[in-house]
């Protein structure tokens, strides 16, 4: 059941009697003059759907306290403590100067609510709709897009940590497994909160751990009972399987099925760091630096200093990648925009895909990699894709193969490459260059000519792509490294919270004010 403001607070109202108290032109005064406003209560009705039981606390309220909230980066308990001590908090949220607030779980519950509504991320949109009323972004038409690796919100778990906590899981979700277990599982004692007991410097103790707790949990899920399953026990069972096999391979010699197991010499694609929150993923933001987390993605309005859009996704998979999340971010532009990315998001689909839809790009085109360190490029090659054939540095043209998976088409030099004298600044192929085209290859290349020869296209980059990186650090400040809560969809609630918080803080910097029933900015005068 939906609260209404009953409009009178506990004690006196404080934006009333200490208005001087509260900085003039906070997001504390604009709350607490505004909040009603901004954040109506019929924009949460469809949350509140039954008539039934206890009022809760006006949905306004707790949309106030939870933008200070994801502004000041603060956990639930912290976020209550503020409303019930700090003066510049119980005036923004519409508290009296005695209230005492409200437990800290109904922050939990609205936000759930939240999640599980057909708008997770109306109070995002809201404060877009109160961007789009001060008209500040009419003829802003650049939007640089970046993305920033997130931490984890627990700790990430080697192999024997993740198999122990799987078989836990199970026999605490599972009915019948507790029994199996008993029978079953002797590698460690499961009701014992700690790791096994051994001497983890001893490199044999530690194999034949791993190979004990891999039997055991094979022996677990070949004996569970024949039953149907309910949800938190289907994923209990499903995440002991996949921690099983996905950090371990059979023993040299072995199929596995004598229960000789061994850690893997090898890291599993889109591989499970943690059985706590199973989709966080080990990410590599470039080639030397690797976080276990999430991934923020952002489109930034640089000349204003506004989010126009984010979404947050687990690291790892294709339809993650930042040029596959790009265009969900620039869905929802009215007209055709200047788009401005690093190399992550020059791919040939993303271009093709902007183009089509009237973008002007401004993307770094990713580098070339030579197959010889400071040899030939693809761009020393002469590639015509209209009559189907290659011609190499040395002068050889060989025709173009048919099309493979994926829209590729190869040329091989390889007889040709004999003797010749270019060779070791070519390949290193004992058997001669297969030259590979790929299947936007005359996008890119006219993207890397552009890049390399147009001083507009230079100009553009460098002035207007590094603004973004300031947006990504005002999203990770005040400890936002580290996601708050567990799962994509909590965090990318969280996440387009922190975003309308920070557009926000910024509208209130440019001067929003309201005038009837007018959103303007009107800059303060020096």
């Amino acid at each position: 059941m939906q609260g209404e403001w009953a409009g009178e607070s506990v004690g006196e109202d404080v934006w009333e009697t200490c208005r001087e108290l509260i900085p003039a032109g906070s997001v504390f005064a604009f709350l607490a003059e505004h909040r009603e406003v901004i954040f109506p209560g019929a924009m949460f009705t469809d949350m509140y759907p039954s008539t039934n039981g206890r009022p809760s606390l006006p949905p306004q309220v707790l949309a106030a306290t939870v933008v200070l909230q994801s502004l000041y980066g603060l956990s639930d308990f912290e976020t209550v403590q503020e409303l019930r001590c700090d003066l510049r908090w119980k005036a923004a949220c519409g508290l009296g100067l005695h209230d005492t607030a409200f437990d800290p779980s109904l922050l939990t519950y609205f936000r759930r609510r939240l999640q599980r509504s057909g708008d997770p991320n109306r109070l995002f949109a809201k404060v877009r709709e109160v961007v789009a009323a001060t008209g500040v972004l009419k003829g802003k038409q650049r939007r640089a897009l970046d993305s920033t690796v997130l931490d984890d919100a627990v700790a990430t778990q080697d192999t024997v940590t993740q198999l122990v906590a799987a078989v836990r899981r199970v026999v605490r979700e599972v009915p019948g497994a507790q029994q199996v277990a008993d029978r079953w599982c002797t590698a460690h004692d499961y009701t014992d909160p700690g790791k096994p007991k051994i001497v983890w410097n001893d490199e044999q103790a530690r194999a034949d751990l791993v190979d004990a707790l891999v039997t055991d949990a094979l022996n677990l899920l070949g004996r569970l009972p024949e039953q149907e399953l309910g949800e938190a026990a289907a994923h209990a069972v499903g995440l002991l399987a996949l921690v099983a096999g996905q950090d371990v391979e059979p023993v040299d010699g072995s199929d596995g099925r004598d229960g000789r197991w061994r850690i893997a010499r090898r890291t599993v694609y889109d591989r499970t760091v943690s059985t706590v929150d199973s989709e966080a993923r080990h990410i590599h933001k470039n080639r030397s630096r690797h976080q276990e987390g999430f991934r923020a993605h952002v489109a930034f309005e640089p000349e204003e200093g506004l989010f126009t859009e984010v979404a947050l996704t687990a690291g790892s998979g294709a339809h993650n990648h930042e040029a596959a999340v790009a265009r969900d971010l620039l869905a929802d532009e009215e007209s055709p925009v200047t788009v401005l990315g690093d190399a992550a998001y020059g791919t040939g689909e993303l271009r093709e895909h902007l183009q089509e839809q009237g973008h002007h790009l401004v993307l770094k085109p990713p580098p070339l990699r030579p197959a010889v360190p400071g040899g030939f490029t693809a761009d020393d090659f002469d590639v015509d894709t209209t009559n189907g054939q290659v011609t190499c540095p040395a002068g050889h043209t060989v025709p173009l193969g048919q099309v493979r998976r994926g829209g590729e088409r190869q040329a091989q030099f390889k007889k040709l490459c004999t003797g010749c004298p270019l060779r070791e600044h070519c390949t290193k192929s004992k058997t001669g260059r297969v030259f590979t085209v790929h299947a936007k290859y005359d996008l890119l290349k006219a993207a890397r000519d552009e890049a390399a020869t147009s001083p507009g296209w230079q100009a553009e980059y460098r002035r207007w792509r590094p603004p973004v990186e300031r947006a990504i650090a005002w999203l990770v400040a005040r400890g936002n490294r580290r996601v708050p809560y567990r799962g994509v969809l909590k965090n990318d609630t969280w996440l387009h919270h922190r975003a309308a918080a920070l557009n926000l803080r910024r509208l209130i910097h440019l001067g929003l004010t309201r005038t009837g029933d007018t959103w303007a900015l009107t800059p303060p005068t020096a």
